[in-house]
């Protein structure tokens, strides 16, 4: 039993105890805790990586107690895999907050940082559905003090909406939770799958039932119709580290419902098995529909990005309701993709609007931007790779989804959906590059009154810079990528395996010789 399973969880944990000692040592130290902690996060991810390419499992029984009966770590590939793009999404946003001070704007931020990142790593790691619930409040306990850090009017408006919506989750969470132990008697996710296999016929429709509020419960982590409309508002309005931070969290949704309803509803779910992929599928496109719109409708360029996450939300969701190993695969490589372009381009955005001054990021003609054309430059980078057009990234993700709907029922509505949105996206994006960095107001207009831009953070930058070169090395390495996202699906497709490792690992013998 490997400790290298409970390190990426503890490890924040422990950190954010520590930082709490440092409250009175000033800033710097904090920052020096913090950023050290983050970096050797990565460097625990990439070793997870590296332990899971083989394919097994590694199973880790928390105080020595065996599965069913105790709580149980579980890290594969997938779990591995959204560990490594959590922690190098957080040492981006985290640099990018010492950098530009954003980190000064309020005294815990450092502490809920790494919360944070102990209740997502919590997430993605564990083995128990309803320790699955308390990382998920760990994390939106730590998200709600982020989201509020530096305060201000609009934050609070939207982070009332954040946090009403997501106890309404928590609340269904619940409700499935308990329905489903009392037909099952278990919460341990490998032997739930095992017991909905062999369950009498008489309660499939109360197990489907709860299965499908559990759906809506993932449906509002993930940001999914109509349970989205708190994503913009909670996105545009918090700062630009948060928000970066933040792209990874509907993403748990996304991978809740792989996980859970993929193992417990899966081959050998019998007459349950993936019904509940028409749900994600349908909703899904009904998701990027109003997020191809939002994008359009957007104000300004923050709200603009929220609605460009949601419509990689919606993209992921439809990836997943395809339900096969080449589009499970596609939608691996889309999330590595999105999710990390996303949280560039958060940070991207907060670079223009420091730049513009009193005008902010708001879609209207200003002054010229400092360092214009490199900031340019980035932002049709970031630009081409969101919108999913070549030779970048997102190009490759959504041709491999489309590729995977080629024999689906249903493609006909994910080809027009999906190009569709796409063409929206690409004509929003281009809107607001011209408004932006073309149609600028003279150098030094008498009339334009408020607080000047500033000039280019290039320490900062560095973090938009590093989250974009993402992008280019996705296309470079396609093939080892796609290879791992392949075997990756195929992994998380065979859930009697999954079953097998969890149940039959067997307790650590502590007893000294014979």
């Amino acid at each position: 039993m490997s400790h290298l399973t409970a390190w990426p969880v503890f490890l924040p944990l422990i950190t954010g105890f520590l930082l709490i000692l440092f409250r009175g040592k000033g800033i710097y130290y904090q920052r020096i805790v913090s950023l050290s902690a983050v970096a050797g996060l990565v460097a625990l991810a990439v070793a997870l990586i590296a332990v899971s390419l083989p394919g097994q499992y590694q199973v880790y029984l928390l105080g020595n107690w065996t599965a069913p009966f105790g709580i149980v770590l579980v890290a594969d590939r997938a779990s591995a895999l959204m560990v490594s793009i959590t922690a190098v999404l957080a040492l981006a946003a985290l640099w990018y907050a010492i950098a530009s001070d954003t980190d000064k704007k309020g005294p815990h931020f450092h502490i809920l940082y790494q919360l944070q990142l102990f209740g997502l790593n919590g997430a993605f790691l564990t083995g128990d559905l309803f320790n699955l619930f308390v990382f998920f409040e760990v994390l939106l306990l730590a998200s709600y003090g982020l989201l509020l850090h530096g305060g201000g009017r609009l934050r609070t408006r939207a982070g009332l909406h954040y946090v009403v919506i997501n106890l309404i989750g928590s609340t269904l969470f619940l409700f499935a939770v308990g329905t489903l132990y009392g037909l099952l008697g278990t919460l341990n996710i490998a032997d739930m799958a095992a017991k909905t296999a062999a369950a009498p016929g008489d309660s499939l429709g109360l197990i489907a039932a709860a299965g499908l509020l559990l759906l809506v419960v993932f449906g509002v982590k993930a940001a999914m119709f109509p349970l989205y409309l708190w994503l913009p508002g909670a996105y545009a309005n918090t700062s630009a580290p948060v928000a970066a931070l933040f792209a990874i969290m509907t993403k748990v949704g996304i991978y809740a419902i792989i996980r859970v309803h993929g193992t417990i509803f899966g081959p050998g779910a019998g007459e349950l098995a993936y019904y509940y992929m028409p749900w994600v599928l349908g909703l899904g496109l009904v998701t990027l529909i109003f997020a191809a719109l939002g994008v359009m409708a957007a104000r300004n360029l923050r709200e603009q990005v929220a609605y460009l996450v949601l419509a990689s939300v919606a993209t992921l969701l439809i990836g997943v309701g395809l339900n096969g190993s080449s589009a499970l695969s596609a939608t691996l490589y889309y999330l590595i993709h999105s999710t990390l372009i996303a949280g560039a381009m958060f940070l991207l955005a907060d670079v223009i609007l420091r730049g513009r001054g009193a005008f902010e990021d708001r879609f209207e003609s200003a002054p010229r931007l400092p360092d214009a054309a490199v900031t340019g430059a980035v932002f049709m980078f970031g630009a081409v790779a969101i919108t999913g057009m070549p030779p970048l990234s997102g190009f490759f993700g959504k041709v491999l989804i489309l590729n995977a709907a080629l024999h689906h029922e249903w493609v006909a509505w994910v080809f027009a959906v999906l190009l569709g949105a796409g063409l929206l996206t690409i004509i929003a994006m281009a809107r607001t590059g011209s408004t932006i960095f073309y149609r600028t107001l003279p150098e030094n207009p008498s009339p334009v009154a408020g607080r000047a831009g500033e000039s280019l953070n290039r320490s900062a930058f560095m973090a938009v810079i590093g989250l974009f070169l993402v992008s280019p090395v996705l296309v470079i390495c396609a093939q080892p990528v796609t290879a791992f996202t392949v075997s990756t699906a195929n992994q998380l497709l065979d859930g009697t395996a999954y079953i097998e490792a969890v149940l039959s690992a067997p307790a650590v013998d502590r007893s000294i010789g014979e």
